[in-house]
């Protein structure tokens, strides 16, 4: 089983997925399975944080370049906000990823560093805004 696992992940993933549907439990590779199982999750969570710093460097972009703002800019603002709302009202449990200090920071050392990268600007490693803010329909840095 592990030789499949490590060949193909499609076919072993089919292959579990057959088992299960089959009630052949005692075929399951139950080690891999759990892990990714568990790697579902982490993947969910790794996409919520990278939409979240895309809308923190979209909005930090903003706040720190007036002369270059325009339309486009509002309407991908407007697009990371709805993905990031999607996120949360599929899989509700990344609620808790708001509240995390952690998580928090690196999501917005993220956001910074993708901001910093396309302004070419030295941009402050602070958290400037919340995650109400973040995701208020409404708000624009100043």
């Amino acid at each position: 089983m592990q030789a499949l696992y490590d060949r193909d992940i499609i076919v072993w993933a089919n292959e579990q997925a057959a088992f299960l549907r089959s009630g052949q439990f005692d075929k399951l590779d139950l080690v891999n399975l759990a892990d990714e199982i568990e790697d579902v999750g982490k993947s969910e969570k790794r996409a919520f944080a990278g939409r979240l710093a895309m809308l923190i460097a979209l909005l930090l972009k903003w706040k720190v370049q007036p002369e270059r703002q325009c339309r486009s800019w509002i309407s991908l603002i407007k697009l990371q906000r709805k993905m990031v709302k999607t996120s949360l009202k599929s899989t509700p449990s990344l609620k808790a990823c708001l509240n995390d200090h952690d998580y928090l920071n690196e999501v917005f050392t993220e956001g910074i560093l993708l901001a910093a990268k396309e302004t070419g600007l030295d941009l402050d490693d602070e958290i400037l805004w919340n995650f109400n803010q973040i995701l208020d329909d409404e708000f624009l840095p100043a």
